[in-house]
């Protein structure tokens, strides 16, 4: 039985959502192999959501090692419309502790499955990209973080890397350059994945550090950590207003 529920894919920081009142969990089979984990039906604050953590349940599958077209195929088989993707970021113009709706992508990652379609399986098919993200759900999140009392910065490009290393001085600069405000590991193909399901898919970043050579300093991973401590009850705040 399918079900219409939003989708929260959880990342960094948010690899389980503590107020989500668990109804069952779902096993799901894909012809892409096994998602990160098994997909959690539940409500949060009366939201009813489907919860998925893209880097497994105890936080072990690298962004370049995450199964993208298992994930978001298990979510399409089972009737989710709507696609929250929750990112961690390194910030470019934007400082830490920011959360943010981007509203554009820059793909700098490489050797990823990025498509569903397949030489010799399905038509070949070229999706619309022009504006990577669904507007209608971009502008939800956005009344949410009204709703919820959290400022959400409307727009800007997320330039996703390959990891697992986080990038160099030179290599942010050019991401600078290209008109990158954040960079994050994961953002892509998820998005892609998204719309070639037809998915209205949409990200929701919070900054925790400035990207390498912004500031001057040395990335610190306990400053990363803090800020997710300090911050992600931010992001389910506005998870619960939706």
């Amino acid at each position: 039985m399918s079900e219409e529920r939003i989708a929260i894919l959880g990342g960094s920081g948010l690899s389980r959502l503590d107020a989500l009142e668990v109804e069952r969990r779902k096993i799901v089979v894909t012809p892409y192999g096994e998602p990160s984990a098994p997909l959690t039906f539940g409500t949060f604050d009366d939201l009813p959501i489907v919860f998925l953590p893209r880097h497994g349940e105890a936080h072990t599958i690298p962004p370049h090692q995450v199964n993208y077209r298992a994930n978001l195929w298990a979510l399409h088989s089972v009737g989710v419309k709507e696609v929250v993707s929750v990112a961690s970021v390194g910030g470019i113009t934007c400082p830490p502790e920011t959360l943010c709706v981007p509203d554009q992508i820059i793909d700098y990652t490489w050797g990823r499955e990025h498509t569903y379609v397949e030489s010799g399986v399905t038509p070949v098919s070229h999706v619309d990209f022009t504006q990577p993200y669904c507007q209608a759900l971009r502008r939800r999140l956005l009344e949410a973080g009204r709703k919820a009392g959290v400022e959400v910065l409307d727009g800007g490009t997320y330039g996703a890397t390959q990891g697992p290393r986080l990038e160099t001085a030179a290599e942010v600069r050019r991401m600078k350059n290209d008109g990158c405000d954040l960079v994050g590991m994961t953002g892509m193909p998820e998005a892609a994945l998204a719309r070639e399901l037809d998915l209205c898919f949409a990200h929701l970043t919070l900054t925790v550090n400035w990207a390498a050579g912004i500031d001057g300093a040395s990335i610190s991973m306990e400053e990363i950590r803090q800020v997710l401590e300090n911050s992600i009850e931010s992001v389910r705040r506005i998870i619960g207003c939706l």
